[in-house]
């Protein structure tokens, strides 16, 4: 004879009919493995609703205390339209300096997901770098600047916008986007005139490999851009030629300015640029500052920019200027280093009986060598203070 089949329903049912007539209500919970609790439960419910009531409730609450009313939504859509390019996390950060009862993150982000704001991001693995880099990060405003152009595009009247970008690692504050005519050299180094001038010197300024701030195929990739920040004191950071991400946080820095300026037709006038960039510092929170500002983050330098040097001097080390066709004269013998560095001092370091270090400022470019009359440049470059106390102006 098969067992008699049964199931949740058929047991509650059973059990609910005998629990009206039972003299001991515990130990028929007992019979049917169930807390008397949960016996009560299904008999009050089965008094309450008859056999309906015996079917499973769906666990889903019928309230929510977090749940966003009508209100708050049409509130966040609306600050979410007036600024398309900023995330969740910003977004609840400016609606947090109105309102008191805030909604969670989540809520944000399915807010904004279900209305078609937001996309999800591939997150690209970021790789080693190559030379004249240190994989340096700033703990600290003014440690490290970054800088670039940004691709040019054309604003709403026909020009071309070109923009100069320059921005603090640390505290992600704007120091420029500034059109400039042309990227050559000295228009570009005018620039950075203003900016030390306004906010003093950085420590390093990070850039890539193209010009006017580095050349692949000198010295180090040495330019006369380049070479005035070093006789300034200012240490190189580069990433790889033809890899962008090395520097990545400023290219996503030029998505925004895609995003705000360029997709509609905007930049081509400097006010444009500046009043963009005063909303960047001093309105749009940012997630890696605890959603500060970062214009609250971010100080000017403690080393103020005094101008230009004449020239470097190297205690107790020989020195030779570079001539204009980038060769410097030592022992009756010619050795080429560096168009770039013409007009300045580079610093001979003893480092054998026939081999010389040659210092520019804190940066040792490589070596000459009098048996074969030759300069050759550093494998790796080494950025350090030499035996004297290089990078001084010449009195």
């Amino acid at each position: 004879m098969p067992w008699k089949q049964t199931n949740p329903m058929n047991q509650r049912t059973e059990f609910v009919l005998k629990a009206m007539h039972t003299d001991n209500f515990s130990a028929l919970c007992q019979e049917y493995g169930i807390s008397a609790k949960t016996g009560y439960k299904w008999r009050k419910r089965f008094i309450a609703e008859g056999l309906n009531g015996l079917k499973e409730e769906s666990r889903r609450p019928k309230s929510c205390s977090t749940a966003v009313g009508d209100e708050a939504l049409c509130e966040i859509i609306r600050i979410q339209n007036q600024h398309l390019n900023w995330g969740p996390r910003k977004i609840r950060a400016i609606y947090a300096r109105t309102h008191a009862s805030i909604p969670s993150e989540s809520s944000f982000k399915r807010i904004l997901e279900r209305a078609g704001y937001t996309q999800k991001r591939t997150v690209r693995r970021r790789e080693e770098s190559g030379r004249l880099h240190t994989d340096r990060r700033a703990k600290a405003p003014n440690e490290i600047w970054t800088v670039d152009f940004k691709g040019w595009w054309y604003g709403g009247e026909g020009g071309r916008c070109e923009p100069l970008t320059v921005r603090d690692e640390f505290s992600r504050y704007v120091l420029d986007v500034r059109a400039l005519a042309d990227a050559r050299s000295q228009t570009v180094r005018a620039s950075f005139e203003r900016l030390f001038e306004k906010h003093g010197l950085p420590q390093a300024i990070r850039s890539d490999n193209g010009a006017p701030f580095a050349h692949t195929r000198a010295l180090l990739g040495l330019t006369g851009l380049s070479a005035w920040w070093l006789a300034l004191g200012i240490d190189l950071e580069r990433g790889r030629p033809g890899c962008p991400q090395d520097n990545g946080a400023h290219e996503r820095f030029h998505l925004d300015i895609h995003l705000d300026l360029e997709r509609n037709g905007l930049g081509e006038q400097q006010a444009q640029l500046d009043e963009w960039r005063r909303t960047f510092n001093e309105e749009r929170p940012h997630e890696a500052l605890g959603m500060k500002v970062p214009a609250q983050a971010y100080t000017p330098s403690a080393q103020k920019y005094a101008g230009t040097p004449e020239d470097l001097s190297y205690e107790r080390l020989a020195t030779r200027k570079v001539q204009k066709r980038g060769d410097i004269n030592w022992n009756c013998a010619h050795y080429f280093i560096s168009t770039a560095l013409r007009g300045w001092s580079v610093g001979l370091e003893w480092a054998d009986s026939d081999r010389r270090n040659v210092w520019f400022g804190r940066l040792l470019l490589g070596q000459l060598d009098s048996t074969t009359q030759s300069f050759c440049p550093a494998a790796q470059p080494q950025k350090s203070v030499p035996a004297s106390d290089a990078g001084k102006e010449a009195r």
